[in-house]
């Protein structure tokens, strides 16, 4: 069976959330299966990995946008270093560029990789068994081989669309069909909602079937979806939540090349102690207090609008003394505010920008993680943090709530139900006293650690999905 995962990012090549490692580990651990042969197809980005390996081009052909003729290269790296098959779509002036995403013509970006995709297999004859597209930018596919007439070729293949995160939509004016390929304009009614051509909603009317990342997202999707909740209920007989895994090569605590001091659950108690000092030296802080983390980009659905406060009332409350530390960008004005309590406390750092090095670092020496998201379709975070015998201290939402359960209930975490200030403090303060209790804490370490969060159960689980 031949899957195309069809992706944006794509763990290491580039990265800028969940996406990636998601599509940079599942094809990989489907590989595994002997009846599996996963590859993945991505944009070109002129980022090190493209320079640090080997491509040849497989294909070289012309699309066009209207009645612009573009050229489309389609790159393999040779040596399949990352466990699948992987290739890049290149298209001068539009799928060359340094990052994925904050351009101003990414709906001319997205559409031309999707058309640029199905050129190619059409093209070379390639009919996959299944092309397995990743969030809106990869959406109007399944609409595209059923009605377009220049892919009749791959009419009838399976596509599963999977949503990472329902939040972005990829909503275009319908000034945009003047771009596609032609197709019966009595089908536009699969690509509108609302007035606007919506590649999501799209995905979800034409694909075969459609996912979440796990079973908690997609019961949210039910009645929070912005404007989509009457088409998911509609559609509800095709969806499936399936969690996402962790790739336990990359996030391994005794082989990860990122932290200072690699450690198992024999040594953990005392090794992470190691990283946690090393760590609070080069911040300032104080090793010998509970130190509580965050990790991730600063927008508010991750809950990043409520560090400034939290850390402040936090600190000025201490619960007896405790250090926080903040990695991450996105809003300007938070950075700004972080920046400015950085320099006022000894007891809070934060590092600006997107260090996949540093997270490492921090997962094997924090005790606790913070994640106080309002939407969380998955989280992987969590999932890390207790392979590096964090404590989770999270929201309970989405993805959360299936992995994450409090520690009253004999669970790994620290759960708190509504994202504000008040309530996140109150866990945060459990956990000061769960750190006071050595015993306790220790033994949260160690179980946290033995939490199997692998991609082998959840490949299968779409494997069965692809066979249904």
């Amino acid at each position: 069976m031949t899957i195309f995962h069809l992706s944006t990012e794509c763990y290491p090549v580039a990265k800028v959330g969940g996406l990636a490692d998601v599509v940079g580990a599942l094809p990989k651990y489907q590989n595994k299966i002997k009846e599996v042969n996963a590859k993945v197809v991505m944009p070109w980005y002129n980022k090190h990995f493209v320079y640090d390996y080997d491509f040849e081009v497989v294909f070289d052909g012309f699309i066009y946008q209207g009645s612009n003729m573009l050229q489309v290269q389609v790159m393999k790296e040779t040596t399949d270093v990352l466990g699948f098959e992987l290739f890049m779509v290149k298209i001068p002036g539009l799928l060359d560029r340094e990052n994925p995403y904050g351009y101003e013509d990414e709906s001319f970006q997205f559409l031309a990789f999707q058309q640029g995709i199905l050129h190619w297999l059409t093209a070379m004859k390639i009919r996959p068994d299944v092309l397995h597209c990743h969030d809106y930018h990869t959406g109007l596919v399944p609409f595209m081989i059923e009605n377009c007439y220049e892919f009749e070729f791959l009419k009838g293949v399976k596509t599963i669309g999977t949503i990472h995160n329902g939040e972005y939509q990829g909503m275009m004016s319908w000034d945009m069909v003047n771009c596609m390929p032609a197709f019966d304009h009595h089908k536009w009614g699969l690509l509108d909602w609302n007035g606007f051509i919506n590649p999501l909603a799209s995905m979800i009317k034409c694909c075969s079937a459609f996912t979440t990342v796990s079973e908690g997202y997609l019961e949210e999707l039910f009645v929070s979806f912005r404007g989509l909740e009457s088409l998911v209920r509609e559609e509800f007989s095709k969806a499936y939540g399936i969690i996402n895994g962790i790739d336990t090569d990359v996030w391994n605590p005794q082989t990860d090349p990122m932290i200072d001091f690699n450690f198992n659950s024999k040594n953990a108690l005392k090794i992470k102690k190691k990283n946690k000092a090393k760590l609070c030296k080069e911040y300032g802080l104080n090793p010998e207090l509970p130190l509580f983390a965050f990790i991730g980009r600063f927008a508010t659905e991750k809950g990043a609008d409520l560090l400034p406060d939290l850390i402040w009332r936090s600190i000025k409350q201490s619960f007896g003394g405790l250090n926080i530390i903040v990695l991450g960008s996105g809003n300007a004005y938070i950075e700004q505010q972080l920046k400015e309590l950085d320099s006022v406390y000894s007891n809070f750092a934060t590092d600006i920008g997107y260090k996949e090095h540093l997270s490492h670092k921090i997962y094997a020496s924090a005790d606790f993680l913070l994640m106080p998201s309002r939407v969380e379709p998955c989280g992987l975070n969590q999932m890390y943090a207790m392979r590096y015998g964090t404590v989770p201290v999270v929201s309970y939402t989405g993805g959360l709530r299936d992995t994450v359960k409090d520690i009253t209930t004999g669970g790994s975490g620290l759960n708190f139900t509504y994202p504000g200030v008040d309530d996140i403090i109150h866990a945060m303060s459990r956990g000061v006293n769960i750190y006071k209790n050595k015993a306790q804490m220790d033994e949260l370490v160690l179980s946290n650690m033995k939490f199997d969060f692998a991609w082998e159960k959840s490949a299968e689980k779409y494997l069965t999905l692809y066979k249904n």
